[in-house]
């Protein structure tokens, strides 16, 4: 297993070894000393499953308070276009994102630590996104970032001709300047 901090170093690329032979494919998609050796914790309470087509943006969401979560994301079908958005204010990399294309073809997964707001868009026909988060969903404590801020300019690889499709809750997402960060 290889794992490696993308252009925000809290943000972890995580590239598991693959064992395939004729039957299929094997690989560890969590190993908790592992992982704890580059401080992802161990502490992942909830895991959640969703389903989406092509065109389909989620996020940015994130939770405040005691229920904060750290979110370990991976691909079990198709492509995403992974967003990362950091929310705290003591870091040098506050309000800059970092966006990684995650395929199931290469099972990478992306660790997203507390503190950051996430989202992806759908590249493929069909996606389904696994994430083991570290605290459980808590709709009080849900908060959205607008996915379009200019202030943050996320440059998500839309397709030309196919419209953005986003929940109501994500389409009246706060702008930056007026979303609760963390210290």
């Amino acid at each position: 297993m290889n794992i490696h901090p993308l252009a925000i170093p809290d943000v972890l690329l995580i590239e598991p070894r693959v064992f395939n032979d004729s039957r299929g494919y094997f690989f560890e998609s969590y190993h908790q000393h592992k992982f704890a050796s580059v401080g992802i914790p161990d502490n992942f309470v909830q895991d959640n499953i969703s389903g989406s087509r092509q065109g389909v943006l989620r996020g940015l969401h994130y939770q405040v308070g005691s229920v904060v979560q750290g979110k370990l994301v991976q691909v079990l079908s198709g492509e995403v276009f992974d967003v990362a958005v950091d929310l705290r204010k003591s870091s040098p990399t506050f309000g800059r994102w970092v966006g990684h294309v995650l395929r199931f073809e290469e099972k990478n997964q992306l660790w997203v630590p507390p503190g950051f707001a996430h989202g992806f868009y759908v590249l493929s026909e069909w996606a389904a996104v696994h994430y083991k988060v570290t605290n459980f969903y808590t709709p009080e404590a849900e908060r959205t970032l607008l996915w379009n801020d200019p202030a943050i300019n996320v440059q998500w690889p839309l397709r030309e001709g196919l419209p953005v499709e986003i929940s109501p809750k994500d389409a009246t997402g706060l702008r930056f300047e007026n979303t609760e960060v963390f210290a």
